[in-house]
């Protein structure tokens, strides 16, 4: 589930910056088989490469780790660590 989440925010933090995998992949060092392994949960980068995600996204690592959340009306609310 974590996995999941991480790629799914990494593939929205690629988006709002305008990047293409293969931008991304260039960008990190890794192929573009490997980017879109992350982004559908499949794969997850090492620690290092989280470091490398976040630096190319300009976002510290523990901003890969914060997750939207859905209350029960089916609206996107903070999670608490970003309250």
């Amino acid at each position: 589930m974590l996995q999941k989440k991480l790629g799914t925010r990494i593939a929205n933090l690629r988006r709002e910056r305008e990047l293409t995998q293969v931008q991304l992949a260039k960008a990190v060092g890794c192929s573009v088989e490997f980017i879109s392994l992350v982004e559908r949960g499949v794969n997850a980068p090492s620690v290092a490469g989280l470091e490398r995600f976040a630096k190319v996204l300009k976002v510290e690592v523990v901003e890969l780790f914060t997750f939207k959340r859905r209350n029960r009306r089916g609206l996107l609310r903070k999670t608490r660590q970003e309250q």
